[in-house]
C-alpha cells in the first residue's frame, strides 16, 4: 500500500515559558515594558512571552529551541533583550526559506493586570519578524489563584506559530 503524500510546506510549533517573578520594578512581556513592582528572574531579560514564541517558531521549522540557540552559559546573552533573540530567530526562519503566517500566545498572570498592553505587544512582535499585527494574538489570563502562577510566584506564557515554506 503507498504511503499517503504529506506536505511539509504549512508547519505548526509550540512554545511554553515560565519565570519566577522577584521584587523589582521591570517588567517586560512581549517586548514591553509595563509598569510593575515586580520583575521576571532569568539570564536574559526573561520575557516570557517572547520566548514561547520563539520555541514556537523553533519548533515548527524543527530548529530545536531557545535554549540551543541562546544558552544561557553564554555571558553574550546576559541581560539581552528577547527582542533580540526574536530578531535573530526570525533570520534563521528566513535564511531556511520559512515565512511566519501567525502567531497566537497566552500569557498567565495574575498581577499586574496586562491585558490594555497585549495589542502593544502585538505590535511589537510583528514589527519584530516583520508581519503584519492581525498576524499576531498575545491573550492574557490567570490562574485564578491557583497553583504557583495562581499565588504570583511566577508568570507562564505559551504560543503557537504556523509557518509556511517559501520556496
Amino acid at each position: 500500500m503507498p504511503k499517503p503524500s504529506i506536505s511539509t510546506s504549512i508547519r505548526v510549533g509550540f512554545g511554553y515559558d515560565i519565570h519566577r517573578l522577584v521584587p523589582g520594578s521591570r517588567l517586560v512581556l512581549g517586548g514591553v515594558s509595563i509598569p510593575s513592582t515586580v520583575s521576571l528572574k532569568g539570564h536574559s531579560d526573561a520575557d516570557v512571552v517572547l520566548h514561547a514564541v520563539c520555541d514556537a517558531l523553533l519548533g515548527a521549522a524543527s530548529l530545536g529551541d531557545i535554549g540551543k540557540h541562546f544558552p544561557n552559559s553564554k555571558s553574550k546573552y546576559k541581560g539581552i533583550s528577547s527582542l533580540k533573540l526574536l530578531e535573530q530567530v526570525a533570520a534563521l526562519l528566513e535564511s531556511k526559506h520559512y515565512g511566519v503566517v501567525n502567531i497566537d500566545a497566552t500569557v498567565i498572570l495574575e498581577y499586574p493586570k496586562i491585558g490594555a498592553r497585549t495589542r502593544s505587544m502585538e505590535a511589537r512582535i510583528a514589527r519584530t519578524i516583520g508581519i503584519p499585527a492581525r498576524s499576531v494574538s498575545v491573550k492574557a489570563t490567570t490562574n485564578e489563584l491557583l497553583g504557583t502562577l495562581g499565588r504570583s510566584e511566577g508568570c507562564a506564557a505559551m504560543a503557537i506559530a504556523l509557518i509556511t515554506s517559501t520556496r
